[in-house]
């Protein structure tokens, strides 16, 4: 039997959970059965079980590129240069997601994971990685500006970049239940709110 690539591989996993991402958005973690599962990514139970033991290690895997996403783009923005404006950072997220959205329902897996990891330890304590990790990106930015002197020196720096984090779980709420024309004026308010220095 020939031997199958790693590429295949992968590219088999990422089109189930593509498949599973579909059924997720349309029926919610706890009504989606691995029945649906097979039936929506057109394969036998023993292709998937390849690659994850359980529906759990699914929606956890699905979780987790939801999280890599939002801290690569989060980390990108720290190492811009020139350093980009807090609103400019933020805003670029907010399209990225908005983006992300668009093509496979990433708000909506938003809130189901952060609902579902009131009740699964793996999925908080991966939630509250990427939490840490996205916070710790963005307080980069936000020291880089408290030093010149275009935010506020008397707020610490982990402070603020938590209200900055903070704004994101917002967004991608009402992005998930109100729908992208509700969101469409935000990045431009968040670069208005918190302008580029040389605008200042």
């Amino acid at each position: 039997m020939p031997k199958v690539s790693q590429e295949y591989l992968d590219a088999r996993r990422a089109e189930i959970l593509t498949a599973a991402r579909r059924c997720f958005v349309r029926d919610g973690f706890h009504e989606t059965s691995m029945q649906d599962l097979l039936a929506e990514a057109g394969v036998s139970s023993g292709s998937v079980y390849r690659y994850f033991s359980s529906k759990q290690d699914m929606i956890i895997a699905i979780a987790e590129e939801n999280l890599a996403e939002v801290v690569h783009e989060a980390r990108r923005q720290a190492e811009r240069r020139p350093a980009a404006g807090v609103g400019e950072a933020i805003a670029d997220l907010f399209e990225v997601i908005r983006a992300k959205h668009t093509e496979n329902g990433f708000a909506a897996i938003a809130l189901l994971t952060w609902s579902e990891s009131l009740r699964n330890p793996t999925l908080a304590e991966r939630l509250r990685t990427a939490l840490t990790e996205a916070t710790a990106d963005l307080a980069a930015i936000v020291r880089e500006h408290q030093d010149v002197g275009h935010l506020p020196p008397d707020a610490t720096t982990d402070s603020l970049a938590q209200l900055i984090t903070s704004t994101v779980p917002g967004y991608i709420l009402q992005l998930a239940t109100l729908g992208p024309d509700a969101v469409d004026g935000l990045p431009e308010a968040a670069r208005a709110l918190w302008p580029a220095p040389e605008a200042q």
